[in-house]
């Protein structure tokens, strides 16, 4: 065989071996500003519960994973322009959703509830929810189930604020600036312990009780079978729980 073709034939392989090895490595993208689902460390590292299930997930698939972080406002057309291949961030499957991203079975439940100064007349219970909220300054998180629960129910009754990240919304609402917030429970639950938490909680019932949150990837990627797999399998050799209990002492399941 001549210099030329055996230059080629290495050249060949090296290029066979370098898809094969982009084949066994994965970007899951996460928004890092929603303690304790996603969120930087005091060393700038991505962590969190979403993050510990995707790396759960790898390990099942058997492959490497790196994270990419993007804003949450950005982060549905960074993965439809393949900036990562899935999309771990706590996000709620909705119908609007999955006309233009394939979601996974859920991977947690979650519900949307008020936030309130703990000394603050808030009642929820039926028909009282309007006018508890008429003329409040009420916020959340922009593109999200609870910022659209708002809109679309009582846009024309709250000074609804919408914020980039709920840390934002949780500052506003600490410092006095709204009268309550709408979130996510467990991600609420995590603020609600702290310092800054600790003379709020969570008024009346949850308004919202079957916010399901999965995992999105492109259309048609055969990738959901794979993670779907996965899925089941963490959850069946305990795998989940493990992570699940190192965040709350309750299953979100």
């Amino acid at each position: 065989m001549s210099i030329k073709k055996i230059l080629l034939a290495v050249a060949a392989t090296l290029v066979v071996n370098s898809a094969a090895m982009a084949a066994d490595k994965l970007r899951m993208g996460v928004e890092a500003a929603y303690p304790p689902f996603n969120n930087k460390d005091a060393s700038g590292q991505v962590v969190g519960f979403d993050v510990d299930i995707g790396k759960a997930l790898c390990a099942k698939m058997e492959v490497e994973c790196e994270v990419v972080t993007s804003d949450w406002d950005g982060i549905i057309p960074a993965l439809q322009s393949q900036k990562f291949d899935f999309l771990v961030s706590s996000m709620s499957i909705t119908p609007e959703r999955s006309q233009v991203v394939d979601f996974t079975n859920p991977y947690y439940s979650n519900k949307l509830q008020f936030i309130a100064r703990k000394d603050a007349d808030f009642p929820t219970e039926g028909d009282k929810l309007k006018d508890t909220l008429q003329g409040k300054a009420i916020g959340a998180q922009r593109a999200t189930l609870s910022g659209t629960w708002l809109e679309d129910k009582y846009g024309m009754d709250v000074n609804l604020k919408l914020y980039d990240t709920s840390e934002n919304a949780f500052l506003d609402l600490s410092s006095g600036r709204l009268d309550a917030i709408l979130a996510d429970k467990y991600a609420s639950y995590d603020w609600l312990k702290s310092d800054a938490g600790k003379d709020f909680e969570f008024k009346g019932d949850a308004v919202e009780q079957s916010d399901k949150i999965g995992i999105a990837v492109r259309k048609g990627d055969a990738l959901k079978d794979k993670l779907n797999k996965a899925l089941a399998e963490i959850i069946a050799d305990g795998t989940y729980k493990k992570i699940n209990d190192k965040y709350f002492p309750f299953s979100i399941l």
